[in-house]
């Protein structure tokens, strides 16, 4: 999910995007734009700028918006570390926004800091989060031989046309037609040249820049059939079902650390166990400030999700070396990190109180995490009867998975019992 190192682009062509983010959302409802609405705590455009960014081989990334919303992009831009990208002002419609980002590579007169003409351009709208290189790859291989593509998918539904009294007149053959989704790509010359000799009229009212390469430079584009992740977000249950895909996205993965003492040995080895028939799991069983090697290579193939398993009273120092490598990794700059403080209990009687300072110092504790996006919850699993550890274990890795799956910002600091 993270970008690579810069690459060559597929054919050894000069590559780069212009994403349109000008929309005011009047479908989603609500005042804030939907580009700008937040995901995971996170602006749906940057998801967007994202996939773009982390392909290696797009040189340049032109974001168009509308002119109260620039500074906006640009704290974004800042915020979350994005690389290669130039803010736009854009028009008052979707085709002149994007004619002023094709602008910044072809007319000094616009930017102050005039980008490397690209040989092929991508179009992406800025509220499509999920596109995957593989299909940006194909769409631009077809566009450097075709001069023009575009992804597209199978219609759900079947479109019909109603006559003048709002009556059904035809319906079309839904096997014959496809919709038209983003990413487009284009050889650079054409659609430039396209959106010079567009009318006003279709600058105004049209909205698909594969027909204005077909209407003004007799281009018929190639389609290539995308995946289903291409959806844009229009309504606002599209930003639930963003975030659901974002948080399974997230969920893939966890990291089990343990200390070495023979106390924790068997549930060190039992909850790695009951996790991995729900989740790839990493465990160590070493000290954090021993194994920090290890700890970075998981953390750098994209881990999110932490549990710290300790029989001390609840190892808060020691967690806190963790949250120091997350801290430097960045990775909690982009995406909530889940961690879990479990704390294994094995009380010499059959009474065990939690008094009101541990409530009090994972609270603390969490409060301190959470202004670095890193959402901390408390779990205590109970060791009284060895006969029932294994099912404590399961009950144990259920709550962990329902805390990771749900990632709720709002339990950070409860303390759970197994």
């Amino acid at each position: 999910m993270e970008p690579h190192g810069r690459g060559a682009a597929p054919g050894g062509v000069l590559v780069s995007a212009v994403l349109p983010a000008g929309g005011s959302g009047e479908r989603l409802g609500g005042a804030t734009p939907k580009q700008f609405c937040a995901v995971q705590g996170r602006p749906l455009v940057s998801y967007a700028v994202r996939a773009m960014e982390r392909i290696s081989w797009i040189s340049d990334i032109v974001v168009v918006v509308s002119p109260e919303n620039i500074e906006t992009m640009k704290t974004i831009i800042e915020k979350y570390g994005h690389k290669r990208v130039t803010v736009v002002e854009g028009g008052i419609t979707r085709h002149r926004s994007i004619f002023n980002g094709l602008k910044v590579f072809a007319e000094n007169e616009f930017s102050s800091h005039l980008l490397q003409k690209p040989e092929v351009v991508i179009i992406h709208d800025a509220v499509r989060p999920f596109v995957e290189e593989d299909i940006v790859s194909k769409v631009v291989m077809a566009a450097k031989e075709h001069g023009a593509a575009g992804a597209i998918r199978p219609l759900v539904s079947t479109v019909i046309a109603s006559a003048a009294d709002g009556c059904l007149d035809h319906s079309l053959e839904r096997a014959r037609y496809r919709a038209s989704e983003m990413p487009q790509a284009f050889l650079f010359d054409i659609i430039y040249e396209a959106y010079q000799q567009c009318t006003d009229y279709d600058l105004d009212y049209g909205t698909e820049c594969l027909h204005l390469a077909l209407k003004y430079c007799k281009t018929n584009a190639k389609l290539v059939e995308g995946t289903a992740d291409l959806w844009k977000v229009t309504y606002k249950r599209d930003l639930y079902a963003a975030e659901s895909i974002i948080k399974d996205n997230l969920s893939q993965q966890v990291c089990v650390i343990t200390n070495v003492k023979e106390t924790l040995a068997q549930v060190g080895f039992l909850l790695p166990e009951s996790l991995k028939s729900q989740i790839k799991v990493e465990a160590i069983s070493v000290s954090l400030s021993k194994n920090d090697s290890c700890l970075q290579n998981i953390i750098s193939g994209q881990c999110y999700n932490f549990v710290c398993v300790n029989d001390k009273r609840w190892a808060i120092q020691e967690t806190q070396e963790l949250v120091d490598v997350l801290e430097k990794s960045n990775i909690p700059v982009l995406y909530p990190v889940v961690l879990i403080l479990v704390h294994l209990d094995i009380p010499e009687n059959n009474s065990f109180s939690i008094g009101m300072e541990d409530l009090t110092t994972i609270k603390k504790f969490a409060r301190e995490t959470k202004k670095k996006n890193i959402l901390a919850y408390g779990l205590l699993i109970q060791y009284k009867d060895p006969l029932l550890l294994q099912e404590t274990v399961n009950s144990a890795a259920a709550v962990i998975m329902a805390l990771i799956k749900d990632r709720n910002p709002e339990l950070i600091g409860q303390l759970l019992v197994a």
